[in-house]
């Protein structure tokens, strides 16, 4: 029995772990400096082509698995994350600074993730089925026997995110939305945390076996660079992307994806400042709380956080000046903390520097200069800036998303500009409305403008927190995402990885058994325009 809490630095391809020859790389502690061991073979060509030619020939005897199959799948790689125990919290733990209640919390969400979405395949969401039974005696013309489910749409390339080491990485939310409906994945590793990502896919690796499933179910690819990935995007055998991370580095896949000689829908997601609108009974009944409140979402996890409050807008006045007051003051109390990477780290001393150069934005506040147990090169003080409306409308750059735990407020003349101002943003993750009952009219006046703009508006809570259920969208306009229409969390996630295929007037021995009339698999159905249950073509009419 292989162990699977070993970490060699060895990439699992199909069956076989590889240690890759394109030159090596380790991982470092963002909180002390420390470089990890062991090294990491980066992949080669040969890797990347070895790996989509496994996925294209496991995918047609995958997609065809019956759902129970692919639900016990995704329940096997659940449990052996877990069987990982203290192994993968300290690893996660040193390689990315984040505390042990986070990872472990995150443990659990992929967890949770795993069984939630083996629970749907079970019941056949996503396939869709749908049955139109012939109709000869229809004049003036016949109608055809017509049959449609959704198919999977062949091998997922998936890249792993800095800030959500499992979540949004190996084993996280695209990967299992993608192996629940039947699409082998290719992961390409997140270079800061490769110990973690190899566990991990050793777990997804162990479950490929355990099940009897292809060997090119599951693949793993360590590359410290930008190479590997856009070979994984260019070949032929992958048919989609699942990507987390800049807006730089989503739209290069986007590029890549489109200029293929079969161009692939690339679901990436980018950029967000995710707005707060603090309408004025809510700001004047109970502005203390909401500095509270907004001060713990805007630091919480250094804001590394793709949901992080990053612009903040309220009507100029004393009680909007008094949550600046109130939110500069809480601040001052935050020590700076590590981030993920010091890669990030020095992106957002950019970020803040370009607010400190820029000549209308005032500095509102900032948190503590140290930190305990964090490395100087990776350090992040949280910082709060101010503008006018006019000057925000004025210039769109001081609206750009600094990742990290800084936000900029935003003073409006009345409502009527705050939805001016509404009007004028970019796609957005998230938008939030802080009202009492007495805004009511205000906030029915943004409303349909924050729908146009964000996938998920909240009301009177904090944009950072994606509960995992069916309900749930994490998804936008562009450039939040690439692909507004679809999410990366909840079980509509599997939406993306799909395709419908009709059968027109095929015989019941070769139509798939989700269409056949005795409903095999015992799924809902759609029959001539009627939602049916589980019983066959016959009972339903």
């Amino acid at each position: 029995m292989t162990d699977l809490t070993r970490i060699t630095g060895e990439m699992p391809i199909g069956a076989s772990m590889v240690h890759g020859e394109g030159g090596c790389f380790r991982a470092l502690d963002p909180a002390t400096g420390e470089v990890l061991e062991p090294a990491f073979g980066s992949a080669q060509e040969s890797d990347v082509a070895r790996a989509c030619e496994l996925a294209r020939l496991a995918f047609d005897s995958y997609r065809n698995t019956t759902p129970d199959v692919r639900a016990n799948f995704l329940e096997a790689i659940a449990e052996n994350i877990v069987a990982l125990g203290e192994t993968l919290v300290q690893r996660a733990c040193a390689e990315t600074g984040l505390p042990r209640a986070r990872i472990e919390g995150e443990r659990g969400r992929t967890v949770a993730q795993l069984r939630l979405f083996a629970s749907r395949v079970r019941v056949g969401d996503g396939i869709d089925a749908r049955i139109d039974p012939a109709f000869p005696e229809r004049q003036p013309l016949p109608r055809a026997d017509i049959r449609m489910q959704r198919i999977a749409v062949g091998p997922v390339a998936v890249f792993g995110a800095s800030n959500f080491p499992l979540a949004f990485s190996v084993a996280g939310g695209d990967t299992a939305s993608a192996l629940a409906v039947g699409c082998p994945v290719v992961v390409k590793a997140h270079p800061a945390h490769p110990g973690t990502s190899e566990l991990v896919g050793r777990t997804i690796q162990a479950a490929v076996r355990a099940n009897g499933l292809p060997e090119g179910v599951f693949s793993l690819l360590f590359d410290d660079g930008f190479v590997v990935g856009a070979a994984l995007v260019a070949h032929p055998a992958i048919k989609a992307v699942g990507f987390t991370g800049s807006r730089r580095g989503g739209v290069a896949l986007m590029k890549i994806a489109a200029a293929r000689a079969e161009p692939i829908p690339v679901y990436a997601e980018m950029s967000s400042v995710n707005p707060v609108f603090l309408l004025p009974a809510a700001l004047a009944a109970r502005g203390k709380e909401l500095a509270i409140g907004f001060v713990e979402s805007l630091t919480l996890g250094v804001g590394q956080f793709c949901t992080n409050p990053g612009l903040v807008l309220g009507v100029a006045g004393a009680a909007f000046e008094q949550f600046k007051e109130d939110a500069a003051v809480l601040l001052t109390t935050r020590s700076a903390s590590v981030m993920l990477t010091p890669g990030i780290a020095a992106a957002y001393a950019s970020g803040i520097d370009r607010l400190n150069d820029h000549p209308v934005a005032r500095a509102a506040g900032r948190g503590e200069g140290e930190g305990d147990g964090c490395a100087a090169s990776a350090r992040a003080q949280a910082a709060l800036y101010a503008v006018d409306a006019d000057n925000l409308l004025a210039d769109p750059s001081l609206g750009e998303e600094v990742f990290g735990p800084c936000s900029l407020l935003v003073a409006c003349r009345d409502v009527v500009q705050m939805r001016e101002v509404a009007e004028y943003f970019e796609g957005q993750l998230t938008a939030t409305l802080q009202f009492d009952e007495a805004d009511d009219n205000a906030a029915r006046t943004l409303l349909p403008v924050l729908e146009r703009k964000a996938g998920r508006i909240v009301a009177n809570g904090w944009p950072t927190g994606v509960e995992v259920c069916d309900a749930m969208v994490h998804g936008g306009p562009y450039p939040a995402t690439s692909d507004g229409r679809s999410t990366s969390v909840g079980t509509a996630a599997i939406e993306r990885f799909l395709r419908p295929v009709c059968y027109q007037n095929l015989p019941q021995t070769l139509l798939p058994d989700a269409l056949r009339d005795a409903n095999p698999l015992c799924l809902p159905r759609r029959v001539d325009g009627v939602l049916a249950g589980s019983e066959s073509v016959t009972e339903a009419g």
